[in-house]
């Protein structure tokens, strides 16, 4: 039976309103730390779109207050479900900056699984958008993304992935570490997000490399979600590399 919920998360950034706004209000700025290819028509009625590996999630966006308020809603479904975003952004001194959110709307039937992983989930993304607006100011993102549905439960993934990377058994964020990229050479980097076995995030100078493991309940889902700044990274043969070394991780 579809569920009403609500979500609220809350971050302080060091970064001013009009830069918090231009990574959660256009296009480019959300590539770069949240999931998908985005797009978004400014202005109230205005289109807010995200592709994810083809299927295109759309919602009509319902408030448009640069650089204070940016909400938008999806259709309702044929069983009343639907999702809703508002972020709120508050200046506050020193050129800092707190962004507000809440997803609200009605969940299906598996709403308490859906409802765990968006708030575990908004944790880590929150994070990198702090991550992007720290160290890659002024840039925007080329996003890399790949999916690997049924690939291993938790554990044994996270010593797939581990291995595949180049990285040592144990880590803890904060790790400087070599990262092995496909079809190049190891980068270094450190480890700024951990949160084994869903999630890891890795820091470089030119990307922040997600890696996020769905868990049983979800299928077991290997999601790769990369943002890559660096002007070469728009190449479609980076992405394809990516996918291509996922689909051949031996789970």
């Amino acid at each position: 039976m579809p569920h009403p919920f609500e979500l609220r998360k809350e971050i302080t950034l060091d970064a001013t309103s009009e830069e918090v706004w231009d990574a959660i209000a256009t296009g480019p700025g959300i590539d770069s730390w949240f999931m998908g290819r985005n797009e978004v028509t400014p202005g109230e009625g205005g289109r807010n779109g995200m592709d994810l590996g083809g299927h295109v999630q759309e919602s009509t966006v319902t408030a448009w207050q640069p650089p204070l308020r940016f909400a938008h809603r999806s259709a309702e479904a044929d069983d009343g479900s639907f999702m809703a975003m508002e972020f709120l952004v508050e200046g506050r001194d020193q050129g800092s900056t707190v962004l507000r959110l809440v997803q609200s709307g009605v969940l299906g039937d598996d709403w308490e699984t859906e409802y765990e992983a968006m708030a575990v989930g908004w944790d880590m993304y929150l994070h990198t958008l702090a991550a992007y607006l720290t160290h890659f100011p002024g840039r925007t993102a080329a996003p890399v993304g790949a999916f690997r549905p049924g690939a291993a439960a938790p554990e044994r993934a996270w010593a797939v992935l581990k291995e595949a990377l180049g990285l040592p058994d144990r880590l803890t964020e904060g790790d400087a570490v070599r990262l092995a990229v496909p079809g190049g050479a190891p980068v270094e980097g450190v480890v700024d997000y951990l949160a084994a076995p869903a999630f890891l995030g890795v820091r470089t100078a030119d990307g922040l490399y997600r890696f996020i493991h769905s868990g049983p309940d979800r299928g077991n889902v290997i999601v790769l979600g990369h943002h890559v700044f660096d002007a070469g990274a728009a190449d479609v043969r980076i992405e394809r590399s990516w996918k291509d070394w996922l689909a051949g991780l031996a789970f």
